[in-house]
């Protein structure tokens, strides 16, 4: 059995085991781990079949579960690329949300912002997705060119018609477009993972053996997925938003308006350094669905109640 998936598996976490896990992979030095430590980390892990995650005496035994689960992909066993890494997400994502979230003075300082921000989240949900199912690499290159321009349209849209009809209102400059960057967040999820659902994901036993193929389990892995983006998203703009709302109320704003721009940057990294490990915990890597709950195939093909599969990040 893939050993990231048999540690999902076997570590029933519950949520806040789930965060104190996440806060470790995360960490920024998984990022530039050498493809050698990652070998023998493997290596290690292969030969250590019932090595836990809780096996606190072997270090070794630590350091190579961490660099397996925040480096290799669940389903294909294969290194993630550096900058997609679960750890790359707070990196490269919280300037792209700052500068998304200022006020607009022409429509042109939008686009980049924009079309940066939605081109990282579709790649980085494409890589990190289920790739258990059948998908050739030109398929993925269409979903993820037409998910990247109606993401960016539908991101620019209010933005423009703030511009046109010059709206200054409260609800105009800060609510529509925290609205607006948390639900794209999530349906750009359901959008650049589409073919989940459509072809179905691999469902297991406890012991690893693939039962068949569910398009319910790819509903449910993408649903959980995009729910966790939109909170994620969501969160680390609205917060921002609100200290500013409030900080320019101040003495010291007034005395000194460039600082708020220094705040604002600062409370996202800080919101999105919390919710990014949050977002990631709130449901199972591995998820579980009642047999119960899928395609008569699946069901009449095991005796199992519960099944097994890969969520995605």
């Amino acid at each position: 059995m893939e050993p990231n998936v048999r540690f999902w598996i076997t570590e029933r976490q519950s949520f806040i085991q789930r965060f104190l896990q996440w806060t470790e992979l995360l960490d920024p030095t998984n990022l530039v781990v050498s493809i050698e430590k990652i070998e023998k980390s493997r290596q290690l892990l292969l030969t250590h079949e019932d090595a836990s995650g809780s096996d606190l005496e072997d270090k070794r035994v630590q350091e190579a579960w961490k660099r397996s689960l925040s480096t290799v992909h669940p389903d294909s066993s294969k290194l993630i690329p550096g900058p997609f890494r679960p750890a790359a997400l707070l990196p490269f994502t919280a300037p792209m949300v700052f500068l998304s979230m200022l006020p607009v003075k022409s429509l042109k300082s939008m686009i980049l912002p924009q079309v940066s921000f939605y081109t990282y989240s579709t790649v980085f949900n494409i890589v990190n997705g289920n790739a258990s199912y059948d998908r050739r690499p030109h398929e993925s290159i269409l979903v993820g060119a037409g998910v990247i321009a109606s993401s960016t349209f539908f991101g620019l849209f209010p933005r423009l018609l703030q511009v046109r009809f010059s709206l200054n209102s409260i609800f105009s400059r800060s609510v529509i477009p925290v609205i607006i960057l948390a639900q794209l967040s999530g349906m750009n999820v359901v959008a650049s993972r589409s073919l989940e659902p459509l072809r179905g994901i691999e469902v297991m036993d406890k012991e690893g053996s693939v039962i068949g193929y569910s398009r319910k389990a790819g509903t449910k892995a993408v649903k959980d997925t995009a729910t966790s983006r939109v909170v994620l998203f969501g969160t680390s703009a609205f917060i921002p938003e609100v200290f500013s709302y409030f900080f320019k109320r101040t003495q010291f704003f007034l005395q000194c308006p460039w600082s708020l721009w220094t705040l604002k940057l600062s409370c996202t990294i800080l919101v999105m350094g919390l919710m990014v490990p949050v977002s990631f915990s709130v449901f199972p890597q591995i998820g579980r669905i009642q047999c119960s709950e899928l395609e008569k195939e699946i069901q009449s093909a095991t005796e199992e109640t519960e099944l097994f599969y890969n969520r995605g990040v």
